[in-house]
């Protein structure tokens, strides 16, 4: 190639492009860079480069690289010779001479603003965040990519952290909007201040930041990073403790795209969110391989829902002072095409807590109303008992949808369909679960309370919730027989449902002598495996035929007499209401 090809290519290239020598004076310019200077190619010679930085940016920090590293990346404002500023990005290598002194520099720098609007959009927004004027998504993608390319190369480290405001829209909701804008942007001017002048700080969200630290960061950094950016701000007036939700990924740790690095960042601040706010946590890639498989395991069991995959199986409960069989408890089943028929704890754990927690409610709650109405063509009168997840209570449209089911089964009595909630259920929001209660009352609904005496406010429960029934839980009652300790719960269980005129249900009924023993103490409702295991609807009417013969069952009453000092009333306290 000849130099006059090389001189032409040199000068016509899109790029501003500059050769300086060593103390970074201009010894030849091409056309794209006087322009971008808004100067003559020949007033450009001999002018130092830094005149064109913004030294309030990154001019001594760029100095600080160049001691260090023959090359550097980074973005900065240039400054032309109207005293203009715009963003580029600069890649800057030194040429060293055949004895490795450092001899000349090679610039070329790229106009973010030009490259913006020669994109598929154009302005400023398209790159930048216009409250901040930082970088915004889009750009950071491009920086990250970049950045992650040259460190490749150069065998050097990153530091990806995704930095989330906490409780900001209380802050907002609180202060207003624009004393949330200020925040926002005197935490952004804070940040900035704290970082390397090669670190990329960008907005990704209203409060939320991604910070590309370049020379990589320990624990230390990070710890310190936190405590600086904790510091009060004063608004208008108002003083503000704002902390951060700090989530980092690291890079050749973490050896993935800048996507993928940014969406492994964001997981590990929303894990920092759940354990407490204001603390930083490192991305996990074994516990990013578990969260997918998760993921996966979920959309499995929605397309469960969805192809009719689930099915439910009902347990009977009985009366034990005359052997009636007073209802029955729904329960799910998974029939799997590959593992078979797989009980509640294979994937209710599994679902907890997210959206799918509500769509198999709904969907076992429509199950349950159509298995009544095609009982009640039978003749089969018996009500449905059926478990509401935490979630699923509380949810704002819960009763909503409750009635828009309850009126696609008119020919079910209302009165046939009964909700058991978790003793738990109410713990988080006491008043909303209790107003949500009301209202499904109000539609002829009745109560019972899952698993009583496992929480840890069981007697405000029995105070406040209005339930119909109590179940005592299968944990107690199973061991009651062999466990001083469980029988003292379920003793004090029947005591407190009692002065409360509560009528209760025992659960883990497992053989005739809990029977026995718990309608001594008062409790004449039951379920459990001495009666029967849950079983498909179509085997219910003949177990309903069986059951009558159970004369051990049936005639228990006449076989118990109550507990001394107690009068007979006692026990029919525990049927009030059925």
């Amino acid at each position: 190639m000849t130099a006059a090809l090389v001189h032409a290519a040199f000068q016509q290239a899109g790029e501003a492009m500059v050769v300086a020598d060593a103390d970074l004076k201009v010894l030849v310019a091409n056309t794209a860079f006087a322009e971008l200077a808004r100067l003559e190619a020949a007033q450009l010679q001999g002018l130092c480069l830094y005149k064109l930085v913004d030294e309030s940016c990154m001019a001594m920090d760029l100095r600080e690289m160049l001691r260090t590293s023959d090359q550097v990346k980074t973005e900065f404002m240039f400054r032309n010779h109207l005293g203009q500023s715009a963003p580029v990005l600069l890649s800057l290598s030194g040429v060293r001479d055949a004895d490795g002194k450092l001899s000349h520099y090679m610039m070329v720098i790229s106009d973010l603003m030009a490259l913006a609007a020669s994109g598929r959009k154009t302005g400023r927004e398209v790159y930048f965040d216009a409250l901040t004027g930082l970088p915004n998504r889009e750009l950071l993608g491009q920086l990250m990519n970049e950045s992650i390319e040259h460190a490749r190369r150069r065998g050097a480290q990153l530091a990806l952290c995704v930095l989330d405001v906490d409780h900001f829209k209380t802050i907002n909701d609180t202060h207003g909007q624009e004393i949330g804008d200020q925040l926002i942007t005197q935490l952004a001017h804070r940040i900035s201040h704290l970082v390397q002048g090669d670190d990329i700080l960008a907005r990704i969200g209203g409060d939320e930041f991604a910070l590309l630290l370049q020379q990589g960061a320990d624990e230390e950094t990070l710890a310190w990073l936190l405590n600086s950016i904790a510091a009060p701000l004063f608004l208008k007036g108002i003083m503000l403790k704002v902390t951060v939700s700090l989530g980092v990924a690291l890079y050749p740790q973490d050896d993935v795209e800048g996507d993928v690095l940014l969406r492994h960042a964001t997981q590990a601040m929303h894990r920092a969110k759940q354990q407490g706010r204001n603390i930083f946590h490192v991305f996990d890639s074994r516990f990013d391989r578990e969260l997918q498989a998760r993921e996966e395991q979920r959309r499995r069991f929605q397309r469960a829902i969805t192809d009719n995959e689930l099915c439910l199986h009902y347990q009977p409960q009985v009366d034990m002072l005359d052997g009636r069989v007073i209802g029955l408890e729904a329960l799910v089943r998974w029939q799997h095409p590959e593992r078979g028929l797989l009980p509640p704890g294979a994937f209710l754990p599994l679902i907890e807590g997210s959206s799918l927690d509500d769509r198999l409610g709904e969907w076992v709650l429509e199950a349950a109303l159509q298995q009544l109405e095609a009982w009640g063509q039978e003749g089969v009168n018996l009500p449905i008992n059926v478990n509401i997840s935490p979630s699923h209570l509380l949810s704002e449209d819960f009763v909503e949808r409750l009635t828009l089911m309850l009126s696609r089964h008119p020919e079910v009595p209302v009165t046939r369909l009964k909700l058991e909630i978790l003793e738990s259920t109410a713990l988080s929001d006491l008043p909303a679960a209790l107003e949500t209660m009301r209202r499904c009352q109000e539609l002829g609904i009745d109560f019972a309370i899952d698993d009583f005496g496992t929480g840890y406010s069981s007697l405000t429960h029995m105070r406040q919730l209005p339930v119909d029934l109590i179940k005592i839980d299968q944990s107690f009652v199973r061991d009651m027989l062999d466990d001083p300790g469980d029988l003292a719960i379920v003793e004090s269980v029947i005591f407190m449902a009692n002065r409360f005129k509560r009528p209760m249900l025992a659960e883990g009924v497992e053989t005739i002598e809990h029977a026995r023993r718990l309608l001594a103490l008062g409790c004449a409702q039951a379920q459990g495996y001495g009666i029967a295991k849950p079983m498909p609807s179509t085997d219910l009417p003949a177990w309903l035929s069986e059951w009558s013969e159970r004369h051990d069952w049936t005639a228990l009453a006449m076989q118990v007499m109550p507990p001394s000092g107690e009068s007979s009333t006692s026990s029919a306290a525990c049927r009030i209401g059925n």
